[in-house]
């Protein structure tokens, strides 16, 4: 997990701008609460991983939602939530979606009162469990998370699905840096083979598996009344463990030189663009436009974006694992005039800025999310315009890119490498065809593609979904035409 001591967090500007700021939106990462342990699965989530998640909508409750909140996001219901401003979303794991759950409960907790409707005939009914809130958590399902058991997999890349993200980490286990941490750390882990010797024999018990090995004993430390040999966990061994997990996971997630290793934090950076973008170009006043986003994921895409961000800029603790319940928030901020008389009917992207947090671990009162800077910059406020373009940098929103880009052709990739061999080839030609030929052979093959993508989708279980462009929305980061698991 992340080790945050020696970060040092960006504070606020002056009260004054703090007072005459205005939250647009925001989108926020959320990794899942405290699970069982990888070792043994299927992984399930605890009580505790509950209660931390908890913690954490709470906590967000109080910057963003609550009537008294202290940053209210412009037009946001306070109390009874209006599905059309939320999107909730996480891969079809039951811990992510458990997780997800726990945090919408705190969120928009029951609204008592608030949510008695009132029948033809004058009765009032309230929902179950005193007005309880049934808020949706919808299947999100790129590339980047093709696997329905993502807190199964023990390997960070195993359910990628992205053949060269996979070719790229595979390969950090042939570089100088894994070859002498595997050599130098041997009698670290053989030694330790009483603790843990029921799950990972003596050939197992290496820097290759550091991360099940880490997380295998950190569940056990927290759940387990005893432990084997448990006087040869001291507190420092129990942070070399840590330490090398964490260097383990940053040389699978991510590579200056083969950014498609942090192929989950591309796909993500794209989903925050568009979740984003779709409250900058929605109108003021409009109160069933998106407002706040939340995604449920691993702490490899946590890592993943952390490279491509250039957050170890603002910290080198970045590149350590974060922890159960950690999350970061986008907000997109502005100090211009957006209710009231003279109110514009959209705002003008010029005038919005975004502001990133983190958090290890639960965020609550007592550890609020701090401030820092992205992209190696000097201020933790960064213009509209700048956030889009450095995105944009790295960030892959749509299934052709991101088959390009993995060097897949199969599955839904398929149609792609299809399409653009065709393309190829018709370049390549050099006789000519009419205009209605061409028109009519064009139609064919849309249509072609349309019904091998159907095809594709319905033995899969996916549907396509196709979301509208708003005015000035973002092209490079659209996602139209991701895939989807259907729910």
């Amino acid at each position: 997990m992340m080790e945050m001591k020696h970060l040092l967090p960006l504070l606020v500007l002056l009260p004054a701008e703090v007072l005459a700021e205005t939250v647009l939106g925001a989108y926020i990462f959320h990794r899942h609460g405290d699970r069982t342990a990888k070792a043994w699965k299927p992984t399930k989530l605890t009580a505790l991983g509950s209660d931390e998640v908890y913690t954490s909508g709470a906590w967000y409750r109080n910057r963003y939602v609550a009537s008294n909140s202290t940053h209210p996001i412009l037009n946001l219901a306070s109390d009874v939530a209006v599905l059309s401003q939320l999107s909730i979303t996480a891969p079809a794991d039951n811990v992510l979606q458990g997780s997800a759950e726990g945090f919408t409960q705190s969120l928009y907790p029951p609204a008592g009162s608030a949510a008695y409707q009132t029948l033809a005939d004058g009765t009032k009914v309230q929902a179950p469990l005193d007005g309880y809130q049934y808020i949706p958590v919808n299947l999100v399902t790129s590339e980047s998370t093709s696997s329905s058991s993502v807190e199964d997999s023990s390997w960070l890349q195993g359910s990628s699905g992205c053949a060269k993200a996979i070719s790229s980490s595979d390969s950090y286990y042939q570089t100088d840096e894994y070859s002498s941490i595997l050599n130098k750390t041997t009698a670290f882990y053989h030694d330790l083979l009483p603790v843990y010797n029921t799950t990972f024999n003596s050939s197992k018990a290496t820097y290759k598996n550091a991360y099940t090995i880490y997380d295998y004993v950190h569940v056990s430390e927290i759940h387990n009344q005893s432990i084997p040999s448990g006087d040869l966990l001291t507190n420092e061994t129990l942070h070399q463990l840590q330490t090398l997990a964490d260097t383990h996971e940053w040389g699978l997630a991510y590579s200056e030189s083969e950014p498609v290793r942090a192929i989950a934090g591309a796909v993500l950076a794209a989903q925050i663009l568009q979740g984003l973008n779709t409250t900058v170009a929605s109108p003021l006043a409009k109160t069933s436009s998106q407002r706040l986003g939340v995604q449920f994921g691993s702490y490899g895409t946590f890592m993943s974006f952390f490279g491509l961000a250039n957050l170890t800029a603002a910290s080198e603790d970045f590149r350590g694992i974060a922890d159960y319940a950690s999350s970061m928030s986008f907000e997109l901020v502005t100090n211009a005039t957006v209710n009231g008389t003279g109110a514009p009917t959209t705002v003008d992207p010029a005038d919005v800025s975004v502001r990133f947090l983190f958090s290890n671990g639960s965020a609550s009162d007592t550890k609020p999310a701090q401030e820092y800077a992205l992209f190696g910059k000097a201020e933790p406020l960064i213009s509209w315009n700048d956030f889009v373009t450095n995105m944009q940098g790295f960030a892959i929103g749509d299934t052709q890119s991101w088959c390009q880009a993995c060097g897949n052709t199969t599955g839904i990739c398929a149609s792609s490498s299809s399409a653009s061999s065709a393309t190829s080839s018709s370049n390549t030609k050099s006789h000519k065809i009419s205009a209605n030929a061409a028109a009519a052979a064009g139609v064919c093959s849309m249509l072609g593609f349309v019904l091998l993508l159907a095809l594709v989708a319905a033995l899969a279980g996916f549907r396509v979904v196709r979301k509208a462009k708003a005015p000035g929305s973002i092209a490079a980061s659209s996602t139209d035409g991701m895939v989807e698991k259907a729910a």
